[in-house]
């Protein structure tokens, strides 16, 4: 990097902190948390795909597609379930949250089956969301050791105080326009590091000749996921669906935003666009993936660079060695845009949980002033926990992205299952949901620990179903004579175009994949 690289990286960084101080007036934690619902519906959908597919997509997916052993564009089924679990989400679960007018959706559990529950199932959410917001952080310090020579600390110092200032100042309206931005300039990024790699590599076609013909692969039927193998077809789809419900429906840190929507129709248009803008988004990064994975491939001492067993460096060294000055301080812009809107929505998210919930357990009602001091405090201990963990987060799974994902299977599926029975259920009480809680994500432990063989995507599958099941069958063997526990869900919001719309971009995605191998190979 040159004074032209630092230029750009250090404006960027002050119009952060600007507008962190332009947005810093709140008069209440609804004002705090969700903007008062103010917000319009296209930065949200940027604001919730930005969470998501953040530096550790930009990073790790591209690792994943194109250097990863037994990687490629079979990461490309991760998506395959989206469209039908947000369908889900608006059918069932989603509306109900927003018409209850909460600011944590785990208020909603206590409003629902009583404070034992949103107090256990905010905890989970804590302590999975740390982690996974610590893991983000580990993977921007790879980038910022190689491009500005930083050590670890120097590098966790640098993302953390400027994300803490902005986001603590601005609450939620810093958070989701910092966001938006952050979307636009990652995906040009990929877009930048794509065009070059294939300029550096001779063009499409000569990348056509190199690339790995196993690479190409984008579905896996052959495996079930219970022989050690990965990514196969169906838990990618069950697990999917599971694993996205719950992600974005009941992970404060997105649910946030939809929270934040201004009416159920602005709702429905953030989740519609997150449905369809993410797989083109995921796309480019699998390509770029995939073509500067080929160019690493073919090119020893490009190669050489990247520690062994360590596929995540694969786009760092690739920034260093193959962008010019100027575009490559733009894209450690872009770069360390999206790891700060990882952290700034983790921050607010778990401020907003960790506020309801002392306000509820220590039984006080503090006044506006006192609860966005508290929010402020709050938060500014979050963030500091979680870049400390991010010390200790470096060994869980050969990639980054899939670390991430790992971890939250254990609890996603037992989550979803505790929301779908506090929305579709009217009898069933706290013991029954928090036993069930409880069990699905012992079992989930159980398997990590002593069945390594499952595929963790089916995880997001057996925490649900186990949760749902003993939930269910404790509620019944407390009653003599069998109950329909279930209730029809008040359900205005998808019109059949909706379902329509949602059911055939699946269809569709899963066409592309099976064409895109034989496209690609011809």
């Amino acid at each position: 990097m040159n004074f032209i690289d630092f230029t750009v990286v250090a404006i960027y960084l002050m119009g952060l902190l600007i507008m962190g101080f332009v947005f810093r007036k709140q008069v209440s934690k609804k004002d705090y948390f969700l903007a008062n619902r103010q917000l319009g519906w296209k930065p949200l959908s940027l604001s919730i795909m930005a969470t998501q597919l953040s530096a550790v997509s930009f990073i790790s997916a591209p690792a994943f597609v194109g250097l990863r052993e037994d990687g490629g564009l079979i990461w490309l089924s991760y998506e395959l379930a989206l469209p039908l679990a947000m369908l889900a989400l608006l059918y069932f679960i989603l509306p109900t949250l927003y018409r209850s007018g909460v600011v944590s959706v785990y208020d909603f559990l206590e409003q629902r089956f009583g404070r034992s529950s949103r107090v256990l199932i905010s905890v989970v959410f804590q302590i999975s969301r740390s982690f996974a917001t610590a893991i983000m952080i580990y993977a921007i310090s790879i980038i910022l050791q190689s491009t500005m020579g930083l050590a670890f600390w120097q590098s966790v110092l640098l993302i953390g105080v400027i994300t803490l200032i902005y986001s603590l100042q601005g609450g939620m309206k810093a958070v989701v326009y910092g966001d938006a931005v952050q979307m636009v300039l990652i995906v040009a990024g990929a877009l930048v590091c794509l065009g070059f790699g294939l300029y550096h590599i001779g063009g499409w076609t000569s990348f056509l000749e190199q690339v790995q013909p196993e690479r190409l692969s984008t579905l896996n039927t052959s495996s079930y996921g219970f022989d050690g193998e990965g990514f196969g077809l169906l838990p990618m789809i069950f697990g999917g669906i599971v694993l996205y419900a719950s992600y974005y429906g009941c992970d404060q840190s997105e649910a946030q935003r939809s929270l934040s929507a201004k009416s159920l129709g602005d709702l429905k248009k953030i989740i519609m666009a997150a449905s369809f803008l993410r797989f083109p988004i995921t796309l480019i990064y699998c390509f770029a993936g995939l073509i500067i994975g080929t160019l690493a491939l073919t090119t020893p001492e490009f190669l050489a660079q990247i520690p062994e067993d360590q596929p995540d460096w694969l786009m760092p060294i690739f920034i260093v060695n193959y962008l010019p000055n100027g575009i490559l301080g733009l894209l450690l812009v872009a770069i360390l845009a999206a790891a700060m809107s990882s952290l700034s929505s983790a921050i607010n998210s778990l401020a907003a949980v960790s506020v309801e919930d002392y306000c509820r357990v220590v039984g006080k009602t503090l006044s506006p002033e006192s609860t966005l001091q508290v929010a402020k405090y709050t938060g500014m201990f979050w963030g500091l926990l979680t870049l400390s963990l991010s010390f200790v987060v470096d060994d869980i799974a050969p990639t980054i992205i899939e670390a991430i994902n790992k971890i939250g299977s254990v609890c996603f599926g037992p989550i979803l299952a505790t929301f779908f029975l506090g929305v579709c259920t009217k009898h069933l009480l706290a013991k029954q949901v928090n036993t069930g809680l409880i069990a699905g994500v012992l079992v989930n432990i159980y398997l990590w620990l002593a069945q390594p063989d499952v595929f963790w995507f089916w995880w997001n599958v057996t925490g649900f179903l186990t949760a749902l099941s003993v939930s269910l069958g404790v509620y019944w063997l407390s009653h003599k004579k069998f109950k329909q526990p279930f209730i029809r869900t008040r359900q205005d919001v998808l019109t059949k175009t909706n379902m329509a719309a949602l059911i055939t971009w699946c269809v569709v995605l899963i066409g592309i994949c099976i064409a895109l191998p034989v496209m690609l190979i011809q």
